[in-house]
């Protein structure tokens, strides 16, 4: 797998892989979201509410964003919502970025929307996710964005647990690409 984003200086990758050990890694007997049980958990939510991990994330993001050539961000509420909210917050002034985020439900009150934030008609792309375990969470945002036009470049995932996600994704034409994967904290 390659890593991304490849100019990423190696101090901060270190530092932001120190950080998730420390406050997102755990060991045990976990249900996961898809429904499988694993002996490790990954709760990035500890780590993307923390002010230093909050901002390795956000540069590590405007980063893998630059190289590709891509302004919009997204993914589904909750796990993207602080992601895409610190790489909005980190690329002013010098790569300025829009983000999204997908509702899992459709609000049923205001304007009664699936999508929030900024994502223009057919705009290229990158959908992220905190953790890919199998990418089924990932695909509502794949939905969303392709219901509006938009062209998805990749998906990002923060750590891939190489669970069969890559796989999956790839079967409905998408690419996986990551920072870390579960070899980083196994």
């Amino acid at each position: 797998m390659t890593r991304v984003p490849t100019d990423w200086p190696d101090d901060a990758r270190a530092r932001l892989r120190e950080i998730i050990a420390e406050k997102s890694f755990r060991s045990g007997r976990f249900t996961l979201a898809s429904g499988k049980t694993s002996d490790i958990f990954i709760n990035l939510k500890t780590t993307m509410l923390d002010p230093e991990g909050a901002g390795l994330l956000g540069d590590a993001i405007i980063a893998v964003m630059r190289e590709a050539g891509v302004r919009t961000v997204g993914g589904l509420a909750m796990g993207a919502v602080p992601l895409v909210s610190a790489a909005c917050a980190r690329s002013f002034p010098d790569y300025p970025v829009n983000a999204f985020f997908v509702r899992p439900k459709v609000k049923d009150h205001g304007i009664i929307q699936e999508i929030d934030g900024n994502l223009e008609e057919g705009a290229k792309v990158i959908l992220i996710d905190d953790v890919v375990t199998t990418g089924g969470s990932v695909m509502k945002a794949v939905e969303a964005a392709r219901g509006k036009g938009c062209e998805i470049a990749f998906v990002l995932a923060i750590v891939d647990r190489l669970e069969g996600g890559r796989e999956n994704l790839a079967a409905e034409g998408l690419e996986l690409k990551a920072i870390y994967d579960r070899h980083d904290f196994v």
